[in-house]
């Protein structure tokens, strides 16, 4: 990655998918822009139709150069996986759609590279974004999981200059 590059990080799901723009500026992480897509009760078609289009304005208003977006993991309710897959598929679809380009990060790795840990808490991840980034206040859970793995995808593209990046406001 050179110059400046603005990731889309993505954490997806059928009723709520989080969504945070970060940039390396300088060697520094930049917060830029997060929050959350939240579906109204209606049915799934509905619903991934929303998500598609919300997806699809915040590239069309942020200009992301890549985007990063957590794997679907197994879980023990089938049911609950599906519709995981397809607000991810949804969301995948406004990305292909924009002709962007897109990673998958399994959500220990987003952890560990985040928290320093794969099994850190919703609240481990929150604190550590919200350290990274200079923010505040941590963000919501999921805005906080979509930064989360923007920060994994620049750490996992440049490794070695990761560790050199400097904290928001650290000098």
């Amino acid at each position: 990655m050179t110059g400046a590059r603005r990731i889309l990080g993505i954490d997806p799901g059928s009723r709520v998918t989080g969504y945070g723009f970060v940039e390396v500026r300088q060697g520094e992480l930049v917060y830029l822009a997060s929050g959350c897509i939240r579906t109204l009760d209606g049915g799934a078609t509905e619903r991934l139709g929303e998500i598609f289009d919300g997806i699809s304005t915040l590239i069309s208003t942020h200009a992301p150069d890549h985007v990063a977006i957590e794997q679907v993991f197994l879980s023990r309710n089938p049911n609950s996986a599906l519709k995981l897959g397809q607000a991810r598929g949804a969301a995948l679809a406004a990305v292909a759609r924009a002709g962007l380009s897109v990673s998958e990060y399994a959500a220990r790795r987003v952890k560990q590279a985040v928290t320093g840990t794969g099994g850190a808490s919703k609240a481990q991840v929150q604190h550590m974004v919200r350290v990274l980034l200079g923010l505040e206040s941590a963000p919501a859970n999921d805005a906080a999981d979509a930064l989360a793995i923007a920060i994994c995808h620049i750490n996992t593209q440049r490794p070695q200059a990761f560790s050199r990046l400097r904290m928001h406001g650290s000098r």
